[in-house]
Order: C-alpha cells, then structure tokens, then sequence
C-alpha cells in the first residue's frame, strides 16, 4: 500500500491550495496541513513555501513529486493485475497524429492477441501528460516537445515534418520558397498540439509567426482539417505519416525546412513501466 499522504501531496501540488486540495480530498484542510507537515517531518525538507501569499513547491517538492507519482502508479498497476487475473491491462495515452496515422496496425496486432484489455487515450500532448502523471496511463507517445528531465523515455521513430496541400495546389510536390507561404490561409491545430507547437517555433526562428499568413483558422479534428485542406480551403503543415496512405491531399516543402522529429515513449521515471513500453513495442 502506498502512503496515503502521498494523496494529500499530489493533489496540493495541482490545486496549489490548501482549502481547494481538502475539497477535492473530501478531508478537512487542518488534516491536509498535517499530511503535509507529516512528510517535511519525515523527509526532513520543506515542502511548500509562501511568497507574498503565494504557495510554491520547493526543490524538495520537486524530486518528491515525481516519486510519488511513480509510487502511486505501481499501487495501481499492482490492483489492476491482481483484479484482472490473466488479462493483461494496457492504459496508453498518444497524440494525435501517433494515435490516428501511427500506431493503426501496431494496435490492430494487439488486440489480435487474447487476454488483453486496452484502453487507448487520443488527445493533445498537454493533456496527455497530464493524465500521465495522475498515473491514468501505464506510458505515453508524444510528439514533439516535453519536459525531458521530468520524464523516462525512449525514441519510438524520427519523422519527417511536412507541407499538404490540395492535389491541384500550385505547391503540390513542389519546394516553395518562404515568401510564397504568406499569401495562402493557414489550418493549424488547436493550441497545446505537437504541430502546432512546431510550426509555431519554426515561424520564430524565421522572425515570423502565423499572423503572418492571409488567414489562420483551427481545427483540432485530423478528420476534418484534412478534408478542408484536399477541397483547396487552406495549406497545414504535419508529420508526414498523415498523408501517407491518402490520395487526397498532396505534400509540399519549405526551402531550407528540413525538420524531422521525434516519436518517443514517455513514461513516469522509476515506475516499472518500461515493461509496458516493451509488450507495446513488441507488436510494431
């Protein structure tokens, strides 16, 4: 069994709140203060500060966060085993373009084995960390960028990132020139997606951003966006497993945008869930 208070410490660092962290724990906030006061007695550090009245986590926090965390993972992993008996019970979380365009087959290969029960999160990668590290997911695939000291991972795949346009587009198979990109309507993704995220810091590094363009619209459903894109309604820009099986939208180039990026499992540190990525990974 995990430390109860453990509970009690991972919910006042997402509430920040003492008052908001006994609300949600359904306990009264004297009895968060003393979980608390408990652990800094136990690990002998100060766990939260006030500064000007507002709470912050400590360095100390910090390094206890993630291991609670972790702690609470393999508590719930271990019910989850024990509860299903024989089956074996998956919680992967992915972004987008992984959970749409990527991993299909990988999936399909699983679910061919009995005996597995699979639960499959599709979302933005903020949400996605998030989830894993309220312990929902056993581990991640992300693409993109995430906070590379606060988690485990391993490279799943490098991919290229690239222009679509309609197949009739001027840029269809073409290598288009910066300048050419600012006279078209832009589909970008909703904010807090890997794409999005990317494109915008490349648009940085050119001093430029997506006002630059004739029009910015999002749209956070692939479905929907690639459609809009193959009926001439705007150009986007994603990795290019996205266009890979279909005939209905075109790829295009930036000259001197050669950009490939990481596919990676991300996972919670010193949680034993290394042996999850490996059962996954096995079906690729």
């Amino acid at each position: 069994m995990t430390d109860y208070r453990f509970e009690t410490f991972l919910c006042l660092c997402e509430t920040m709140n003492y008052r908001a962290a006994a609300e949600r724990l359904n306990i009264t906030q004297p009895a968060v203060s003393q979980h608390i006061r408990s652990l800094e007695q136990h690990y002998n550090c100060r766990l939260f500060i006030y500064d000007r009245r507002k709470l912050s986590m400590t360095p100390e926090a910090e390094i206890l966060r993630r291991h609670a965390q972790s702690a609470m993972y393999q508590e719930k992993k271990l019910l989850e085993r024990l509860s299903a008996g024989r089956l074996h019970s998956l919680n992967i979380g992915a972004t987008k373009t992984i959970g749409e365009y990527v991993i299909r087959r990988q999936v399909e290969r699983l679910l061919e084995q009995a005996g597995c029960m699979l639960n499959l999160e599709i979302d933005n990668t903020v949400n996605i960390l998030h989830h894993l590290d309220e312990g929902k997911l056993d581990f991640a695939l992300i693409e993109g960028y995430f906070d590379r000291q606060a988690y485990a991972y391993r490279l799943y795949r490098k991919e290229p990132f690239v222009g679509f346009c309609a197949p009739e587009h001027p840029f269809a198979g073409r290598q288009v020139k910066l300048d050419e990109l600012w006279a078209e309507s832009i589909l970008v993704r909703e904010e807090g997606s890997g794409t999005r995220d990317i494109l915008e810091k490349m648009l940085e590094g050119e001093n430029r951003s997506l006002q630059d363009f004739a029009a910015v619209n999002s749209i956070s459903n692939f479905g929907l966006l690639e459609y809009l894109v193959s009926q001439g309604r705007g150009i986007t820009f994603a990795y290019r497993a996205v266009g890979e099986d279909s005939r209905k939208i075109a790829q295009f180039h930036v000259e001197g945008w050669d950009i490939s990026r990481e596919f990676n499992y991300v996972y919670l540190p010193d949680s034993g869930a290394e042996e999850e990525v490996e059962f996954f990974d096995s079906f690729r």
